[in-house]
């Protein structure tokens, strides 16, 4: 993955993006994942010190916290960035996009698969909270502010607290915030309708 890639993917994924400079010097996401990868480089051939330095140090400056363990494909992007954590046991695909305060979180403290596994073209909207080694499918997108605590199929829309699901994965488009469906809502419309059917026969007695 060259840095003209990198740099490409920000600016299909960003509409704010307005020139090559600016991307280069003025995103943290960018930033992080170039730091990432001489950690990752590393932590993989064990020298875990110095890979835990530069992923400490690409935090200080970014504040984005990516453990050199993780696994990463291409065309990775974190917009805003702000908050991430990505643990060491994660696994991201190609074409992810990642909003600020999203967590991809363990749930063990056994030296084991902990974290999640994100398929390719995932999109996890921002604050949302992906724990445990589980699995979200290809072309999924997960709402923000969700928490994320069982598998997910592929082009699988998910969210809500704890997450709940809806069909139409993201594709190649960007996370629609305001575009996905009202759970809490859909569910009061349900009890009020069953409520007015009990009345309607309490009526009748």
């Amino acid at each position: 993955m060259s840095f003209s890639d990198d740099i490409r993917t920000v600016f299909e994924k960003d509409p704010a993006a307005r020139g090559f400079f600016e991307v280069l010097f003025c995103y943290p996401g960018l930033h992080a994942v170039w730091l990432y990868r001489p950690a990752h480089w590393l932590w993989t051939h064990g020298l875990y010190f110095p890979a835990r330095l530069v992923s400490h140090l690409a935090r200080f400056f970014t504040g984005v916290e990516i453990h050199p363990g993780a696994s990463i494909g291409k065309r990775f992007f974190i917009d805003h960035g702000m908050g991430v954590v990505i643990g060491e046991t994660a696994e991201i695909g190609d074409d992810v996009l990642v909003y600020q305060g999203v967590v991809l979180g363990g749930t063990s403290l056994e030296h084991k698969k902990r974290h999640p596994t994100l398929g390719n073209g995932v999109v996890v909207g921002a604050g949302a909270i992906v724990l445990g080694a589980i699995k979200v499918g290809d072309r999924s997108r997960i709402g923000a502010a969700s928490v994320v605590l069982q598998d997910i199929p592929a082009d699988t829309t998910v969210f809500g607290v704890p997450a709940h699901s809806a069909r139409g994965g993201a594709g190649r488009a960007q996370l629609d915030h305001n575009k996905l469906p009202d759970f809490c809502g859909e569910e009061m419309r349900r009890v009020q309708v069953q409520l007015d059917e009990l009345k309607k026969e309490l009526a009748k007695k």
